[in-house]
């Protein structure tokens, strides 16, 4: 009897000591607790660190581009890299070459690109090559819009490439999924592309990434020091090396051109092609493209609209006929915008490398097109 009373006074005693610990002490799973008050400074914190870090490394990452300067292939999808440059050449007296790889220079180096001509008929460095390689209208619209914000106020030649109208394809209205070049740039909900079958959360993360710029940022030290990888994958595959030692702090050199010592597409042996070409009225890549125009005039920028020259050469007559009527509509449009542009001239056969892309001296003579355009212009 005597145990038994122990016992019930133990099990009281320790039910109660229970019952004081339960009210005391909140239960949580967490070793450390904070406050509301702690839990605003430690966010105030991790937001602080979030904008001022992209904003500390432009000042400590080595980029001061040269001239004739172009991005480097490799990097065609480094946006904060492209972002920096149009930053270092805005507010200069420049005039700025917008475009895909036909501004970019894809067949030729450096030093026969279009707007290196364009410098030495001016005498200075006065033009600026912003192309990029594989940016359609849709995706080339995007990228200024998100990632060209600093182009304000500025004289700016846009090129259009009717060869993106050349196909549904190339126009993205195929409803089969296949991957195209940047689609990071394009609307991900605004406008259905029926070939892009991204995910609603890729989407989203898409979305986040342009408003967030640390996540650009992460991106850019991705493409520069890792390959493309992110860290886990780098160190995955580099168990033994230290990723801080990947990081320079030097941006690379413009590279050269992507297919060097390009012959004519006559000397290559390449064909005539028939191309199923879609009309303007229907064309996705031409109203992105009358969208991209929209938003350079609206900030105030002085827009000259370069088109062409397709190499006509390379096309059977049926799909010259079109290209042509195609051709005079967009001219119509154009004139409705009233957006200044030049029909660039067809190229001799041989000054072409492909379908839409010139050899060297191609580029000094359309130069001389542009120049002489730009000089009655002033």
């Amino acid at each position: 009897m005597k145990n038994s009373r122990m016992k019930n006074s133990r099990m009281q005693n320790y039910q109660m000591k229970s019952s004081r610990n339960t009210q005391t002490e909140p239960f949580s799973s967490n070793a450390i607790r904070l406050s509301v008050r702690e839990w605003l400074t430690a966010v105030a914190i991790v937001v602080v660190i979030a904008v001022a870090l992209p904003e500390v490394w432009k000042s400590i990452e080595t980029f001061v581009p040269s001239a004739d300067y172009r991005i480097p292939y490799e990097l065609s999808e480094d946006y904060w890299l492209y972002s920096q440059f149009c930053r270092s050449v805005c507010d200069q007296d420049n005039t700025l070459v917008i475009g895909d790889s036909v501004i970019w220079g894809q067949y030729v180096s450096q030093d026969q690109t279009l707007t290196h001509h364009l410098n030495e008929l001016a005498g200075a460095e006065r033009f600026v090559n912003l192309g990029l390689d594989g940016t359609h209208p849709m995706a080339l619209a995007g990228l200024i819009q998100f990632h060209g914000r600093e182009i304000n106020g500025e004289d700016v030649i846009l090129h259009l490439n009717l060869l993106w109208l050349s196909s549904p394809e190339a126009d993205l209205q195929t409803e089969k999924e296949f991957r195209f070049n940047h689609p990071r740039l394009v609307p991900q909900f605004k406008l259905r592309i029926p070939c892009y079958t991204e995910s609603i959360s890729g989407r989203i993360d898409i979305l986040v990434e342009r408003k967030v710029p640390l996540l650009k940022w992460n991106r850019h030290l991705q493409s520069v020091y890792f390959g493309g990888a992110n860290l886990q994958q780098w160190t995955l595959e580099n168990p033994y090396s230290n990723p801080l030692g990947r990081i320079s702090f030097r941006l690379p050199e413009s590279s050269d051109a992507k297919y060097p010592d390009a012959e004519s597409w006559v000397t290559r042996g390449r064909s005539q092609q028939s191309l199923p070409w879609v009309e303007p009225e229907s064309s996705l890549q031409w109203e992105a493209f009358q969208r991209l125009a929209r938003v350079l005039d609206a900030r105030g920028n002085r827009v000259l609209v370069i088109v062409g020259p397709l190499n006509e050469h390379m096309l059977d007559p049926d799909s010259v006929r079109t290209y042509r009527q195609i051709l005079e509509k967009i001219e119509t449009s154009l004139k409705e915008m009233n957006l200044d542009y030049s029909l660039l001239p067809l190229l001799p056969s041989h000054l072409y490398a492909d379908i839409s892309h010139p050899l060297g001296q191609g580029y000094a003579m359309l130069a001389e097109q542009i120049w002489g355009k730009l000089t009655r212009v002033e």
